[in-house]
């Protein structure tokens, strides 16, 4: 995953304001007690800041691979 992979995520997820605030503030112990932005900044693979973020904020698994960019189907 690249970090602009991961930012569209959060965007998508929490929105931009409040996804911002949760990378910059949210201490989390899967990454060490780092927030995700220190672990971006330290190297740590995205998709593992991601799915740190996603476990500590209980996002469900259906909603962690992101929005579909396609629209459904008509019938």
């Amino acid at each position: 995953m690249r970090v602009s992979e991961f930012w569209t995520l959060v965007t998508d997820e929490f929105g931009d304001a409040y996804g911002r605030s949760l990378v910059a503030d949210q201490h989390l112990l899967a990454l060490d007690d780092r927030t995700a932005g220190q672990a971006l900044d330290a190297g740590v693979e995205p998709k593992a800041i991601w799915l740190a973020l996603c476990d500590a904020m209980d996002v469900p698994a259906s909603r962690r691979l992101g929005k579909d960019p396609r629209p459904p189907k008509r019938r």
